[in-house]
């Protein structure tokens, strides 16, 4: 798909406005964190990062291995 975006002033910097449609097809969402990359003859190339889980999700997952398998790690102490 091709689109052609314009270049805008936002405040004293400069920024391309990426509408709703263009960020769905990107799997986009704002506050999402991408990897610019800029190549030889001016492309740019935006490439979302990886993104793990929070440390609250992180931390409930601990949880949920240590009630699962608490006997097992009653052992292995």
């Amino acid at each position: 798909m091709i689109m052609i975006k314009t270049v805008t002033k936002i405040g004293n910097s400069h920024g391309i406005i990426f509408d709703s449609a263009l960020l769905q097809l990107a799997r986009l969402k704002p506050g999402d964190e991408v990897n610019v990359e800029v190549h030889a003859g001016g492309t740019i190339t935006l490439t979302p990062m990886a993104c793990g889980p929070t440390p609250e999700e992180f931390s409930g997952k601990v949880e949920d291995v240590m009630l699962r398998y608490a006997q097992t790690m009653k052992r292995l102490a």
